[in-house]
């Protein structure tokens, strides 16, 4: 009997430990919602302006007095998008990049670097608009944009030289794909939110000091291994083999020789067993 097509796509969306579907369902979910409210509100079915209310409660507003009175919008502003060509290109991005940023590193590492962007970039946006200079402006944020500067930025630094085949254009590095998207968005919110601009060049820096680390061996993701407490016994085997046995995972050391020959020389440099000792360090579980 044949699987239903709905729960095969739920489960093979849903059952990884990475955020990127979660992320992108909430975005889609909140904006049709937001879009509802906009309908019911422009109808006249009722006498409040529910699409006002709602985005103007779970936006991050500039203001940090306002802020006080709404602190949960640090964890809900990512996820609100009121127009639809905005929410297709991140989501799109998102998908692409963050795909692509787990070819080379595990989702722990990801989801730090992600979550990481959004939550320094939000504190970044309430400080610069502490300024006396910004006060004016009334600027509120939404949209998981700090996070995916944040990866941007890691990737660009991991793997400078990978290239990417676009249509009409050919193979162009991923260093270039990235300078212009990141360069043209800041200046887009130059022109329009300047203190989110600023922001987000300080984000983007984050994911590039991200990455220089775990290349020196400091992975910072480390503060969101799960630890377990209970007690395993372990057979170990003390025989010792020149080349890296199917199962096996490769250690640290490993991980940042293969790093530094993919910064230094891209990744079709690799060897297929170094791709493929990059692809198991990926998958391991944290």
């Amino acid at each position: 009997m044949k699987e239903n097509v709905l729960k095969s796509f739920i489960r093979d969306t849903y059952k990884t430990t990475s955020i990127i579907p979660y992320v992108i369902t909430g975005q889609v979910v909140l904006f049709i919602l937001i879009h509802i409210f906009d309908l019911l509100t422009f109808s006249e079915t009722t006498s409040v302006d529910l699409y006002r209310l709602l985005t103007q409660k779970v936006i991050l507003p500039g203001n940090i007095q306002l802020f006080i009175t709404q602190p949960w919008s640090i964890l809900t502003h990512p996820f609100i998008y009121t127009g639809l060509w905005n929410l297709l290109f991140d989501c799109l991005w998102l998908y692409w990049i963050g795909n692509l940023f787990l070819n080379f590193l595990n989702t722990r590492q990801f989801n730090t670097v992600f979550l990481g962007g959004i939550s320094v970039g939000a504190v970044l946006f309430l400080v610069v608009n502490l300024i006396p200079f910004f006060q004016n402006e009334n600027t509120d944020w939404s949209t998981s944009a700090f996070g995916l500067a944040a990866v941007m930025g890691g990737l660009v630094v991991l793997v400078p030289n990978s290239e990417v085949r676009l249509l009409l254009l050919g193979n162009i590095k991923l260093k270039w794909i990235v300078s212009i998207y990141l360069g043209l968005q800041f200046a887009f919110l130059m022109v329009t939110n300047k203190p989110a601009a600023i922001s987000y060049i300080l984000v983007i820096g984050l994911g590039i000091i991200f990455t220089k680390q775990l290349q020196q061996g400091k992975d910072w993701s480390i503060i969101l291994k799960k630890k377990n407490n209970k007690l395993k016994v372990v057979k170990r085997s003390y025989t010792y083999t020149s080349k890296t046995t199917e199962k096996e995972y490769p250690d640290q050391q490993q991980i940042d020789q293969i790093l530094d020959k993919i910064s230094l020389k891209g990744y079709e440099s690799l060897t297929s067993r170094e791709k493929e000792m990059l692809f198991r360090a990926s998958k391991k579980e944290d």
